[in-house]
């Protein structure tokens, strides 16, 4: 019998812990904040309840919770379908290659420029810049547009005498493709309850795509970005073009940041 040598075994076990131990901390962190937390913790509090119901005999209670672990598999993908889809489309390309686009320089001068202007003006407003995922499927109604990134398109579309005003716009690869959208508002009952309903719009996009969403208040003219389920408020156009060069001209692979 061929005898493996002890330190290769003792590599590979480091490196199988390793590798573990990343898996679980990347979890974490794309999970962290989410009400994926919450459920995580009624999963563990039930199968607390599943080991000791078969330690004391409580033989109904433990058939239903053994059923429903065995089902497990089934129900942590339509629990975490969102967060799943999301770290996918994440990891379509590789990690080791990042992508600085002529144009995105440009894009985001011209999305500085147009929320300095609606904020100055107390136009409220929602900008959506889609990246890896496709934000398609979460929006409502629209007017398709089709047409060159500027802050002079921007500030019309929301200048209240539009017809369009209402809702948000929709960049993707570097186009303005769609006003007038609906987003899905966020469920989190952490929020804050002065959060407006565009707030919390741009905070429920972000929650199920990797967007980045800008939001313009209409009541204090304060801009603010949502990325990744969170958002940051009343940002001004130094932190507003850093936060937007790091998501955007950047294009990070954000299962590694």
């Amino acid at each position: 019998m061929m005898m493996t040598p002890l330190g290769h075994v003792a590599w590979l076990d480091l490196v199988d812990i390793l590798l573990v131990a990343f898996i679980l901390y990347r979890i974490i962190l794309l999970i962290k904040g989410t009400i994926a937390v919450r459920l995580l913790v009624s999963l563990t509090v039930l199968f607390v309840f599943h080991f000791f119901s078969q330690l004391l005999g409580l033989r109904t209670l433990y058939w239903i919770l053994d059923s429903f672990f065995g089902a497990i598999l089934l129900v942590l993908v339509i629990i975490f379908q969102h967060d799943i889809r999301r770290a996918l489309s994440s990891m379509r390309k590789s990690p080791f290659f990042r992508d600085r686009g002529d144009g995105a320089a440009e894009l985001v001068e011209e999305l500085v420029v147009a929320t300095d202007v609606l904020a100055r003006k107390r136009i409220g407003a929602l900008i959506v810049i889609e990246r890896e995922m496709e934000v398609e499927n979460y929006l409502e109604v629209g007017t398709q547009i089709d047409a060159k990134v500027t802050s002079e398109l921007i500030t019309s579309i929301f200048l209240p005498y539009s017809p369009i005003h209402d809702g948000a716009v929709i960049i993707q690869k570097q186009k303005l493709k769609k006003a007038g959208c609906f987003l899905p508002l966020s469920r989190n009952p952490e929020l804050s309850k002065t959060l407006g309903t565009r707030h919390r719009a741009a905070i429920g996009l972000s929650e199920v795509t990797d967007a980045v969403v800008l939001v313009v208040s209409e009541e204090t003219g304060a801009v603010s970005m949502a990325c990744n389920g969170k958002i940051t408020l009343g940002v001004d156009q130094n932190v507003l073009r850093k936060l937007l060069k790091k998501q955007i001209d950047v294009k990070q692979f954000r299962w590694f940041t």
